[in-house]
């Protein structure tokens, strides 16, 4: 499965030919290439993938994925484990 997370853009810069940006998930940060989305403001949330950002979500919208991702960690520690 795959897997795309928003985060929020708060440090964007050229680097090597790349635009390269600080990505804030929650309470992490990670460097995350713009390339993909050239549009791509500080202050924008993105969905990123692998460390690129694949398109520009809406603040909504990175608060309902949010929500959701909440919602599934929780269902997953209530459950029992499963056995292979």
């Amino acid at each position: 499965m795959c897997l795309a997370v928003p985060g929020k853009i708060i440090e964007a810069e050229e680097r090597d030919g790349d635009r390269i940006a600080k990505v804030k998930f929650g309470g992490i940060s990670r460097e995350v290439f713009l390339n993909f989305v050239p549009e791509a403001q500080v202050g924008d949330y993105v969905l990123v993938h692998v460390g690129f950002a694949i398109s520009r979500v809406s603040p909504e919208e990175a608060a309902r994925t949010y929500e959701l991702l909440r919602q599934i960690q929780e269902a997953d520690e209530g459950a029992p484990e499963e056995r292979l």
